[in-house]
């Protein structure tokens, strides 16, 4: 069965929580805000006033987690010191509550019995307060995943520091350092691990839980990326949608749809190498969201 996509080309908060209140979902409880930071120096996240109508539309806390950058990455997002201060630069404690959620160890373990590369996600243990979860995806291209979307922010944007570093080493350690060079994964294996760790968050929240993807500042590159591209194609519009995986899928698809604008081809070059659909069609075969989808534009 085909899932909804609301679509506008319209980029302004105030769209933003109109296409939320089209989904018809009221999520209980408190509501967990999946935002991604922004690395020190990255010059194209979504910025936390954009985001904050939203967030007090469901009275929702911002939530992130460590990165596991390594020791020569770059960034300082690796370790709670760095984080915490770098989200009080950015705003985000200015304007919303925020809770880095694998601040504090013991992580989580979340069994991933039909995984097609992790048996087991590891996760922030703070993920376990709350009810409910909304998804604010700044939609752009990924130097290793090929974009950035809803499925990576319920993958890698869900899972601690050391649940990152399995999922790039393909399920092989929880190191920070290890999980880098010879210790990451082949491709599609890193694909495939991202669709295992999204599926669990999906299943914990279960109907609970709705997606909002941002199509604008598009770079190639992450907003974890210090040092980033600028963006090379024109902004598209927001989507929201019930379904993960139909909302990356709708947003892929005007990616291709935007054959004039000049930076297409070298936005679509790095989603191709990185083999960036086959995170896609890896959770659609883990069955928690569908290929198929209507776009209902606003």
């Amino acid at each position: 069965m085909a899932a909804t996509v609301y679509f506008t080309r319209e980029i302004t908060p105030e769209k933003v929580v109109e296409l939320y209140h089209k989904l018809g979902v009221d999520l209980p409880g408190k509501v967990a805000v999946k935002v991604h930071s922004g690395e020190k120096g990255n010059q194209n996240f979504i910025r936390p006033a954009f985001w904050k109508p939203m967030l007090d539309e469901v009275n929702g806390t911002f939530v992130e987690n460590n990165t596991a950058y390594g020791d020569a990455a770059g960034g300082v997002r690796d370790h709670t010191e760095g984080h915490l201060a770098l989200l009080e630069y950015h705003g985000w404690t200015k304007y919303l509550p925020v809770d880095l959620m694998d601040a504090e160890s013991p992580d989580i373990v979340w069994d991933i019995p039909n995984g097609k590369v992790l048996k087991t996600n590891t996760l922030g243990k703070n993920i376990l307060n709350y009810d409910s979860m909304l998804v604010l995806a700044h939609f752009k291209g990924h130097p290793m995943g090929g974009f950035g979307g809803a499925l990576k922010q319920l993958s890698i944007g869900c899972a601690s520091a050391a649940g990152k570093a399995l999922i790039h080493s393909g399920g092989n350690t929880t190191d920070n350092i290890g999980c880098w060079g010879k210790g990451h994964a082949e491709q599609d294996t890193f694909c495939e691990a991202m669709a295992d760790a999204a599926s669990t968050v999906v299943k914990h929240f279960g109907e609970n839980i709705a997606y909002i993807n941002v199509m604008k500042n598009l770079s190639v590159d992450c907003d974890c990326c210090e040092v980033a591209e600028d963006p090379c194609m024109a902004d598209i519009g927001i989507l929201a949608s019930t379904d993960p995986v139909a909302i990356d899928q709708a947003c892929l698809d005007l990616i291709y749809a935007a054959k004039d604008d000049p930076g297409q081809a070298h936005f679509i070059e790095r989603v191709e190498t990185r083999h960036g659909v086959h995170t896609i069609e890896a959770a659609a075969e883990l069955g928690f969201g569908t290929r198929e989808y209507e776009l209902v534009e606003v």
